[in-house]
């Protein structure tokens, strides 16, 4: 009976099962048969897409026709399940090759399922579930087929330090990493505090990058798209984080109170910011043109519009307004909390507006607004000349 072998690879933007065996004139004219099923002159195999629908169909038109061997496709599906927090989402080819040539040893695999479970049903938002896992995953792809559990307190201080030093690894990110490995130490294994309790480098203080006034006048005016240019003003009027502005919904909108419904937000909090009356305007004629159902800004497919699309309209409004501060969508949410602060608002209901947990978290602002900074007069100013 002809073997073959599910291999699975990332061809043309999408993963994909290879089917390899040796020729078989009976078992080739059965898949050339099946839909979806395309020849790949690069690989060499047959291939169809990566996913149940297709397998169970390549499973069935096989059956007692040959031996099939699914131990690398099975492999990687549970390395993708514990990474990929969205079953339905795409996955990067660079990130598609790693899981396949470092594919974990069966311990360890078990290791980042159990974790990736216990997150999931601790209630972590996707961005955790996918930031933990990613640099778990890490770890146990330079372990080999060493056991994590093996691991002592002094093997993860030197990868900490090795991230550090010969990765280069910002401060930011070997937190999260501490963070990542502390909650499988503590939470998976149950260690005690003396095991997991992991040093950590001290993090830079950075200043947020605020727009003045007429930047962010410049930036809306550069924009010639209705419904880009009501995303943005949408990010700034409300202070809404990228993911806030994707997930808005038609129903999150009342006119009625002037308001809008934060739903799940960070920390998956809800919260109400008021509806600025321009921006009311502009979506009253976003709505007449786009027609949404669900999402208020929607995708080209349906459903959310892309973050990281949100993210190439703010960098291409910059370019056009000839903007040179650095700075992603959250910028518009740092202006947005610097201009409120220097008009008057009281700083705890700036953080009640932007959802922050801690007052420490917006009074980073004090240090951006230049409400009182800007009545200080420089020495230079006072010289005579």
């Amino acid at each position: 009976m002809t073997s073959l072998i599910l291999q699975p690879f990332h061809h043309r933007g999408e993963e994909r099962i290879g089917i390899y065996y040796r020729h078989d004139t009976v078992i080739t004219d059965i898949i050339k048969k099946l839909p979806g099923i395309r020849w790949s002159s690069t690989k060499r195999c047959w291939y169809t897409s990566c996913n149940r629908g297709s397998y169970e169909l390549l499973l069935k038109a096989l059956e007692n026709k040959a031996v099939i061997e699914t131990a690398a496709l099975k492999t990687y599906l549970q390395q993708r399940k514990a990474l990929v927090p969205v079953p339905e989402q795409k996955v990067a080819e660079a990130k598609a090759i790693i899981m396949l040539q470092f594919p974990l040893s069966q311990e360890n695999l078990a290791a980042l399922t159990a974790y990736r479970n216990l997150l999931v049903l601790k209630g972590y938002s996707p961005n955790t579930l996918r930031n933990y896992c990613n640099e778990l995953y890490q770890l146990l792809r330079l372990l080999g087929q060493r056991p994590i559990n093996e691991l002592e307190k002094k093997h993860i201080c030197s990868y900490l330090l090795w991230l550090l030093e010969k990765r280069g690894a910002s401060e930011t990110k070997v937190h999260t990493t501490v963070n990542a490995v502390k909650f499988y130490f503590e939470q998976v294994l149950k260690k005690e505090k003396e095991f997991y309790d992991f040093p950590r480098p001290k993090k830079p203080w950075k200043l947020p990058a605020v727009l003045a006034e007429s930047e962010v006048i410049k930036l809306i005016q550069t924009i010639d798209n209705l419904k880009h240019r009501t995303m943005i003003m949408a990010g700034y009027s409300a202070g809404l984080r990228v993911s806030e502005i994707v997930a808005l919904k038609i129903l999150n909108i009342d006119s009625q109170r002037m308001m809008i419904h934060i739903q799940g937000a960070k920390g998956k909090k809800d919260r109400m910011v008021p509806l600025s009356k321009k921006l009311l305007e502009i979506l009253r004629m976003y709505y007449q043109q786009y027609r949404p159902k669900g999402y208020l800004f929607e995708g080209q497919n349906g459903g959310p519009y892309s973050a990281r699309s949100v993210q190439e309209v703010l960098q291409q409004a910059k370019l056009g307004s000839r903007i040179m501060k650095k700075g992603s969508v959250h910028m518009l949410r740092h202006s947005y909390a610097t201009h409120l602060l220097e008009s008057g608002t009281d700083i705890r209901i700036i953080q009640e507006l932007l959802g922050h947990n801690s007052l420490k978290t917006t009074m980073r602002y004090t240090h951006v607004s230049k409400k009182e900074i800007g009545k200080i007069v420089s020495p230079l100013d006072k010289l005579n000349w």
